[in-house]
């Protein structure tokens, strides 16, 4: 599966120069890992933003948020959020702090 390089382009933007961040092409899309951990990515032409799972079911009341799911089953503390709905900035600082209150990998 290829990725959005327009989104890709976008989020790079966002996190281009941010001390421990590194972009890594993984599972046919990209991700930006900080501190070793995956914060944000793009998975198709959606943005994928890793959040503590107990704030799912918040984000996905909002329009253009949904959860992530693969094969039909909910990934926990994942959502994917439609770019041409949103400012991604908020995003991917949520999916960056998130990752950042992670041990370092």
């Amino acid at each position: 599966m290829a990725y959005d390089e327009g989104v890709a382009a976008r989020v790079r933007d966002l996190v281009g120069d941010l001390p421990g961040m590194v972009e890594k092409k993984m599972f046919g899309g990209l991700a930006f890992l900080f501190q070793g951990n995956m914060s944000v990515g793009v998975h198709a032409d959606e943005l994928i933003v890793r959040l503590d799972p107990d704030s799912i079911a918040a984000a996905v009341q909002e329009s253009g948020v949904r959860p992530f799911e693969v094969g039909g089953r909910s990934m926990k503390g994942w959502i994917l959020v439609d770019p041409e709905a949103h400012d991604l900035g908020p995003w991917v600082d949520k999916g960056v702090d998130y990752a950042g209150s992670l041990p370092p990998k």
